[in-house]
């Protein structure tokens, strides 16, 4: 299983490491730097309504994907009795999702060009929705190659149209928001229909026959999974509506979170496909009531060695690093840049989240989870409230450290407990001696060029990670190499 693991990670990270930071930093940065420019505010404006459709995002799925990729694992024949139900009720979902955004922004008085944003963003989110679900299919019978491949499909597709727009030169109207948000709903729709037409190769779907009295049994057994994704897409994604509405200059504010932001987007990709990835091997793990100690430990040492290093080169280099993106010179680079730098602190309590959050969804622990990310919620949602009107986008950024660090270590202790996971006394002492030394090499070195600077803090991390034995060559590709 973790030979699986490895082998399949690898190829998903080269994959989303190419291409989705590419188009976050690259294209959606472009987009944001000569919007702004040009139109101070628009993109800003953009980015929250985009927060919105977020929040509201799991009405779209109610936590069926997940469950649907625990059935087709724990299947033999790797096919889910419930693929025909849940298609079923994602078309009333559609209908409950729109209605959950126009309703919303008519609470917050957005105008007929805010309305028309927001009409297209929801449409893409119904694609993706429904792209995420059907590779649920191809997750739950370990297809991760299929997978990996249809997960940056549509960041390809993007780059590819923007590219020519931004720097090609094959339109000669002036940029616009709608012009980015359509070449969205055109990348999202080509990558559903591959989609579609993997699993239908794949033989995984059932005959089509909707068993309407297995419908509610099946939401209520999701509902759980939709609360936790709510709840914790909330104190993720409300911070830009919160930064628009509570500010004269809301706008121009959220954009400024937004150019930090995409830094913190662009790194949990990390994070994001190794929790799509463990999902069905802890699930299938758990059900053969195996140790899941190992498994864990691997993941987490893997991923808080990469983790770490990224935050701290540009913790200590926000500044240059948001003057060389954005072009950005006075109080407001001192701005942004204090903002990415508790967004990269963020960060490190977002990725124990990747791995301890999905071991206990794994587990089937969402009630705890759900308390967890209900305090998450109000201790978020009261941060924002005194910090924002007082900093701004700095506000923001603090209160989401804040939440992430305290619901990370909430859920890293639950899952210890709950599942027994051994962590030995050597791993944490390995932990301890890879993180300190590289932060105080970072807070002591002084090289008039950034970038070498930057360079130097990831080549001493990854030294240092060796060396500590929290990333151990060896012991991949004695993985790798064994038969289980």
């Amino acid at each position: 299983m973790q030979r699986k693991f490895l082998s399949n990670l690898f190829l998903v990270l080269l994959l989303n490491v190419l291409v989705k930071p590419f188009y976050i930093l690259g294209v959606d940065a472009e987009f944001l730097k000569r919007l702004e420019a040009a139109h101070p505010g628009e993109y800003g404006e953009y980015f929250s309504i985009v927060g919105l459709t977020f929040i509201f995002n799991i009405f779209l799925d109610l936590g069926l994907s997940n469950f649907n990729t625990r059935e087709v694992a724990r299947s033999e024949n790797h096919q889910s009795e419930y693929f025909s139900s849940i298609l079923s009720v994602k078309f009333l979902l559609i209908f409950i999702y729109m209605s959950l955004l126009f309703g919303s922004g008519m609470l917050l008085g957005y105008s007929d060009h805010q309305f028309r944003l927001l009409s297209f963003l929801g449409v893409n989110q119904v694609l993706v929705a429904f792209i995420l679900f059907f590779r649920s299919n191809l997750s739950g019978m370990l297809k991760f190659r299929q997978d990996s491949i249809v997960s940056v499909l549509d960041r390809v597709l993007l780059v590819i149209m923007c590219s020519l727009v931004l720097w090609g030169g094959v339109l000669e109207q002036p940029l616009s928001i709608e012009l980015f948000v359509w070449m969205q709903t055109v990348s999202y729709a080509v990558t559903l229909i591959v989609v579609v037409l993997l699993v239908l190769k794949s033989g995984s779907i059932p005959r089509i026959k909707v068993f309407r009295e297995a419908i509610m049994p099946l939401l209520r057994k999701s509902l759980p999974y939709a609360l936790l994704v709510l709840l914790m897409t909330i104190y993720y994604r409300t911070d830009s509506v919160m930064l628009e509405q509570m500010l004269p200059d809301g706008k121009r504010e959220a954009a400024l979170y937004a150019q930090g932001f995409r830094f913190l987007e662009a790194f949990s990709m990390i994070g994001f496909l190794f929790a799509g990835l463990l999902l069905p091997i802890f699930s299938k793990l758990i059900v053969e009531k195996k140790d899941v100690s190992d498994m864990v430990t691997l993941s987490f040492k893997l991923i808080f060695s990469i983790a770490f290093v990224l935050s701290m080169g540009v913790f200590f280099y926000a500044e240059e690093i948001i003057e060389a993106r954005y072009e950005m010179t006075g109080a407001e680079l001192i701005r942004s840049a204090a903002s990415l730098q508790m967004l990269m602190i963020c960060f490190i309590g977002m990725i124990s989240t990747y791995i301890f959050g999905t071991l206990l969804t794994a587990n089937g622990s969402l009630r705890i989870l759900n308390w967890v990310a209900a305090v998450g919620v109000v201790l978020n949602l009261i941060l924002n409230y005194f910090w924002i009107p007082e900093v701004g986008a700095l506000g923001a950024a603090k209160a989401s450290m804040i939440t992430q660090l305290l619901t990370a270590i909430a859920q890293m202790v639950i899952a210890i407990s709950v599942l027994k996971v051994k962590i030995t006394t050597v791993d944490l002492v390995r932990l301890v001696g890879f993180a300190l030394p590289l932060v105080g090499f970072a807070f002591f070195i002084d090289y008039d060029d950034w970038l070498f600077g930057l360079a130097a803090i990831t080549t001493v991390g990854g030294g240092l990670a060796i060396i500590s034995g929290v990333f151990n060559p060896r012991e991949a590709i004695q993985i790798l190499r064994s038969k289980e």
